[in-house]
């Protein structure tokens, strides 16, 4: 297993470990950067995630939300921010979250670690950017 692998393995297994139900998407994000990682990609809705970090960059297949083909849905912004309301008050689970994102038309996402962003982008461009906050690990 090369290093990148086991850090980013390793950090992902403490983060949800130790994950706050409530809120605690800053908590992992905080233990990626830590890790090592500055940026974290997702492709829906393969659900494949590229994780860049300091010791190599790793790719996760996770479980595609479609099979064969399917319409794009339309970028909608205000179901995207409800979907992220609903997973930030711990009423979804994570996939439940892909999933939602999905319905409301994004098709990429990027967390950057440093600026503390994640960016939802529709197939047209279209463009949420949310801030989240720093926080200290225990």
């Amino acid at each position: 297993m090369s290093q990148a692998i086991h850090h980013l393995t390793a950090a992902m297994q403490h983060a949800m470990e130790n994950r706050p139900e409530v809120g605690g998407f800053p908590h992992l994000a905080e233990v990626l950067r830590a890790a090592g990682v500055t940026h974290n990609r997702w492709t829906l809705p393969s659900c494949q995630s590229l994780y860049l970090t300091t010791q190599g960059n790793v790719v996760m297949q996770g479980t595609p939300l479609v099979s064969g083909i399917d319409e794009v849905p339309s970028f909608n912004q205000e179901a995207l921010i409800r979907a992220l309301r609903t997973d930030q008050a711990g009423q979804s689970s994570f996939e439940q979250f892909l999933s939602a994102a999905w319905q409301a038309g994004v098709v990429t996402y990027e967390v950057d670690f440093n600026a503390r962003t994640v960016s939802y982008v529709g197939v047209l461009g279209e463009c949420y950017v949310e801030a989240y906050p720093a926080v200290a690990l225990p």
